[in-house]
């Protein structure tokens, strides 16, 4: 069926949005249609607002309605450790922890050589300049294990190294209440060497 133009236009635009294939941006679409009309102006606002009214802080680069955010501003934060991390979403899942009390550093991305993206596109420049004075003395890499979150813990490590900062990786392995069984190979041996003594 060939939607009128307005419809197919809307559906397009879902489809543009990660992981959002024909059908399921078809279903937003008619969702949206639903809606009252008042509640579609609302999301259309959010959307609007989410888009002028955000910015990225200029010291750690994460999302924020303000610059500096609202992290780097606080007073009760360790600024003796910097969490490095590849976008805001990473930021705030382990911000959800309540267990990190330091400061932050957002990528914002990671080293693919594969889509064309290289140590100068994201933000590794201005990680290190923050790291020239004596106030940092750990950096946490909390960087996912895929390829190119490897390839650049490996290329932060030797920029950062002979700085003398203490460098540290989050542990990888198995999620609680998973079952050994069911992990793949990588998991499991990420699990292994990330073991420690009870």
């Amino acid at each position: 069926m060939i939607y009128p133009k307005p419809i197919a236009a809307l559906i397009e635009y879902f489809q543009k949005f990660p992981s959002v294939g024909p059908k399921s941006a078809q279903r937003m679409a008619f969702q949206v249609l639903k809606m009252p009309i008042d509640e579609v102006r609302r999301f259309a606002e959010a959307i609007i607002d989410a888009k002028t009214q955000t910015c990225a802080c200029q010291v750690c680069f994460n999302l924020s309605n303000a610059s500096p955010c609202e992290i780097c501003q606080s007073s009760r934060r360790d600024r003796s450790v910097i969490c490095v991390v590849s976008e805001t979403k990473d930021l705030v899942a382990i911000e959800k922890t309540n267990e990190y009390t330091g400061l932050y550093h957002v990528l914002q991305g990671l080293i693919s050589p594969m889509e064309g993206i290289g140590a100068d596109d994201i933000r590794i420049k201005e990680l290190l300049s923050r790291l020239v004075n004596d106030t940092v003395k750990e950096v946490i890499l909390a960087l996912s294990p895929s390829v190119e979150g490897e390839a650049t813990s490996l290329y932060l490590t030797k920029l950062i190294k002979p700085s003398g900062i203490k460098i540290t990786r989050i542990a990888f392995g198995l999620p609680v209440g998973a079952d050994i069984e069911y992990a793949d190979e990588i998991t499991l041996a990420k699990a292994i060497e990330g073991r420690r003594e009870l």
